[in-house]
């Protein structure tokens, strides 16, 4: 007993010392009106990071970190989902609005490509469910996927298909005050010139694009043809890996973000398995302040 109590304390002391470093942080929304700094922010996403963290955890960690944006991957530990109650929406509500970090969204699985109808439909409504979620807990918006070509279905019919269902949730998330984000995302769709034909049917200026950093971003005419693609679809989230990362080029990225005035969340989606997440996610949070000067 007497060990764990010391373990206890080291990890309380350790949580202190770091969570009383970032109310000195630049842009702290500490104490906590989350009047957001212009341009580019950096966020995370409980992809594999933070999949096993509850809410508290959660908030201690990315603050405690310095990160003050997060999107609430669906089916992970920190338990928002919608099945949650009135009240139980509530009470995450004023977790985290009493803490300086902001619930940026929630990142589902929800697609539409589906060949049945009635699959198809079931998506736009769990899609709705998420809106009303994100909306109640004080969240700004829902990530989506498009998701796949289909065998024997013309890829035109189903670019449609999914800009239609993408056009009829972008109004529905905009009478709620949030942002649909179509992820950049999955076999073929990822590829920009699918987005952008995706988008071009999704003509509800709700209807925005989440990048994805994906190596199909690289093919074609490149990088920078790909990004202005999108860019006037572009929403307020991009997905990222670790940005030390050398397989894909960052730092030309972030410089695409900036010479385009993006004043949205860059989400870590990390993919490794550090000991010390707190430690590696402040680290990122360096290597991310000095991308962006």
């Amino acid at each position: 007993m007497k060990n764990n109590h010391s373990h206890d304390r080291r990890d309380f002391l350790r949580y202190a010392g770091l969570l009383s470093g970032a109310l000195l942080l630049p842009g702290s929304e500490l104490l906590y009106g989350k009047t957001p700094k212009r341009g580019m922010k950096l966020g995370f996403v409980t992809y594999q990071w933070g999949k096993d963290w509850d809410q508290d955890t959660l908030i201690r960690s990315l603050t405690a970190s310095g990160i003050h944006g997060v999107e609430l991957r669906v089916e992970h530990a920190h338990g928002v989902s919608p099945a949650l109650t009135k009240e139980q929406r509530l009470e995450v509500k004023k977790k985290f609005g009493d803490s300086p970090v902001t619930i940026v969204g929630m990142g589902t699985n929800q697609q539409y490509d589906y060949p049945e109808a009635e699959k198809l439909k079931q998506s736009i409504d769990q899609t709705k469910a998420f809106f009303q979620l994100s909306h109640d807990i004080g969240g700004l918006g829902v990530k989506v996927k498009p998701n796949q070509f289909r065998p024997g279905i013309p890829h035109e019919k189903t670019i449609e298909q999914i800009g239609k269902a993408l056009n009829e949730l972008a109004e529905f998330g905009a009478n709620l005050g949030q942002k649909l984000r179509l992820e950049v995302h999955g076999n073929e769709t990822q590829e920009l010139p699918n987005i952008k034909a995706i988008m071009d049917v999704a003509t509800h200026p709700n209807a925005t694009v989440c990048w994805n950093c994906n190596p199909e971003d690289l093919i074609g005419g490149g990088l920078d043809y790909n990004f202005n693609l999108v860019k006037n679809r572009l929403g307020d989230t991009c997905h990222v890996r670790e940005l030390e990362e050398t397989s894909y080029p960052y730092q030309d990225l972030m410089n695409l973000f900036k010479k385009a005035k993006f004043e949205g969340w860059i989400l870590l989606e990390c993919r490794t398995n550090p000991e010390d997440k707190v430690k590696a996610l402040i680290a990122e949070r360096e290597l991310f302040e000095k991308m962006t000067r």
